[in-house]
């Protein structure tokens, strides 16, 4: 009786252990599975209503503490839905002291996806799978925006090299005036963590 009880034990703690090692193992699935994909390329615009003619190259302006621009602002109504412009698992829902309320999406390629000065979040949570057109919050003007125009901060950071300019892959390939994908000064390859990219 004594070996049925212990053969049973063992049996609920490995069933616990599955079930609480699934999800982490289901995200971690994700993260490989899309970073042997390529980024699909133009992106659409991730803000609803806003058409690429409307945007403007705003990568490498200069800004605060000597830092350089590391994406494009895309201006719009404060509440206007910030839309996902890529399938992904969400890395981060949160803040920080520039981009405010802030979404990272983890995206094809093992591209990092930034969505700064959020007013308000969508309905999601860390490790949700989300597709293109999802909504990953509000337009608004939260950290270091507050009192300018309402906005998305839209950054792009490739996996080992840095911030690359999002224009022109939100605008397509023959967008005239649009700039190459070069790292303005300062920008470190990190995705995330101390010595990380500023995420500006």
């Amino acid at each position: 009786m004594r070996r049925v009880l212990t053969a049973l034990l063992l049996l609920a703690l490995l069933a616990a252990g599955a079930v609480l090692l699934f999800p982490v193992l289901r995200r971690a699935w994700a993260l490989a599975e899309l970073t042997r994909r390529t980024m699909p390329v133009p992106l659409p615009v991730p803000v609803e209503g806003v058409r690429p003619a409307q945007l403007t190259d705003t990568w490498g302006a200069a800004r605060s503490g000597g830092r350089r621009h590391e994406g494009i602002d895309i201006f719009a109504p404060c509440g206007t839905p910030v839309l996902s412009a890529t399938e992904g698992v969400v890395l981060t829902v949160g803040e920080d002291a520039l981009g405010g309320q802030v979404v990272r999406v983890f995206g094809p390629g093992g591209h990092a996806h930034y969505y700064a000065h959020l007013g308000r979040f969508g309905d999601l949570r860390e490790g949700d799978r989300v597709q293109p057109g999802d909504t990953l919050g509000y337009v608004g003007d939260t950290g270091n925006a507050r009192g300018t125009p309402c906005h998305l901060h839209y950054g792009i950071y490739a996996r080992g090299g840095g911030a690359r300019n999002p224009y022109p892959l939100l605008a397509g390939p023959d967008s005239a005036g649009s700039r190459t994908s070069a790292r303005p000064h300062g920008v470190r390859a990190a995705f995330t963590g101390r010595g990380g990219p500023s995420w500006r």
